[in-house]
């Protein structure tokens, strides 16, 4: 992981670039996140910051406007869904965007090094890792080997989402996208503070496979943006208005 600065640094003492400072604040990060997702739905992509020149720019340093914690799903690309480029997301994936301690340090690494001032859970509809979570509940069988893990790691969002009498797969999809973001915060207390200091936001999102659409499940804090209706972005690639 390329970064400047040292890791015992001020927070996001490191960017240094006018667009990096353009996309210092949560709501203007997650506008460019919006911003790229209508043009990918839109199917007029611009694929920004993704040729020769930008390639060179970036090779000494980075300076992401967002962490994607996603699912590891092929069709999950967080690059692509959200039209961005090179040096431009800070992505970790996992089975059923599940977050353990290697994911934990992976996120504090670009909030508290690289000054990351977003921190976005992708998840999406018919999710495998909730479904294998749910017909492991179901049938009182664990799976093999690491996917236990995998498994093990969701079912509390089953549990939750039975309190809350959801038992349609998307419904407790988006239970469990919550339920990631608690987590975050819950188990970070370093992002937690970086939340509470106003220098960061957690949201998530669920991803519709056959639409292409990213729609808002959750956010913290409470008050963070209007998730329908993001601040303008700040990218010339983009239109003035998202």
């Amino acid at each position: 992981m390329s970064h400047t600065g040292s890791v015992g640094g001020q927070p996001g003492a490191q960017r240094t670039t006018d667009r990096a400072s353009a996309l210092s604040e949560p709501t203007r990060a997650y506008a460019e996140l919006v911003a790229g997702n209508l043009r990918f739905v839109g199917g007029a992509p611009r694929h920004p910051n993704q040729d020769a020149g930008h390639r060179a720019a970036v090779a000494d340093g980075q300076h992401p406007f967002a962490v994607i914690v996603g699912c590891s799903d092929s069709r999950l690309a967080a690059e692509i869904i959200f039209d961005r480029g090179l040096g431009d997301l800070f992505v970790v994936r996992t089975a059923g965007h599940t977050a353990g301690p290697e994911v934990l340090g992976s996120v504090e690494y670009a909030v508290t090094v690289l000054g990351t001032p977003l921190v976005v859970v992708l998840g999406h509809d018919s999710c495998g890792a909730v479904q294998a979570a749910r017909e492991s509940a179901a049938t009182g069988t664990a799976p093999s080997g690491h996917l236990r893990a995998v498994v093990d790691a969701v079912l509390p969002s089953l549990r939750r989402a039975e309190a809350e009498g959801v038992d349609d797969i998307d419904g407790i999809v988006d239970i469990h996208i919550a339920q990631t973001v608690e987590t975050l915060l819950g188990q970070s207390p370093v992002l937690a503070e970086e939340v509470a200091r106003g220098r960061c936001a957690v949201v998530g999102v669920s991803y519709r496979l056959a639409a292409g659409v990213v729609r808002p499940v959750a956010a913290l804090p409470a008050g963070f943006a209007t998730l329908d209706a993001p601040a303008r972005s700040t990218d010339p690639a983009t239109p003035a208005t998202v």
